[in-house]
């Protein structure tokens, strides 16, 4: 793992096949912040909850969701996945100052990017329908 600081947040970063690793033996919950059109488009990562950054109430209303889907448990591992890794970091940052202890990042996202690699679906990890998108 590394640490990326931006704005005075240290957020922890993992790659897409350690974290399908520890979602398949439930150490870790990761959420896909997307939006609904882009799970629609590609599938979520099997395991993984839908859960938008693109609240209608903005951040705030994002970081009650993921409050309320932990039961409050701001102490619980949770990976955050987005396209490319910035809106997963933007999510990331703003769970950390809500005072989540456990936070990664899945930088290299759904489609990858050239400082993290390939991403989730290039890498060929399980995708799953959005049911619900």
């Amino acid at each position: 793992m590394f640490i990326v600081v931006l704005e005075a947040e240290a957020v922890s970063i993992i790659d897409s096949k350690q974290a399908n690793a520890q979602v398949v033996v439930g150490e870790l919950t990761l959420i896909d912040v997307r939006s609904p059109e882009e799970w629609r488009e590609t599938g979520i990562p099997r395991g993984a909850t839908a859960l938008t950054i693109h609240n209608r109430n903005g951040i705030e209303g994002f970081v009650a969701a993921v409050t309320q889907l932990m039961d409050g448990k701001k102490d619980r591992p949770i990976a955050l996945i987005c396209a490319r890794g910035w809106r997963s970091f933007r999510a990331a940052n703003a769970l950390l100052k809500a005072q989540f202890t456990k936070i990664w990042n899945l930088r290299e996202g759904m489609l990858g990017n050239p400082l993290d690699g390939p991403g989730w679906i290039r890498r060929n990890l399980p995708v799953e329908h959005c049911n619900h998108c």
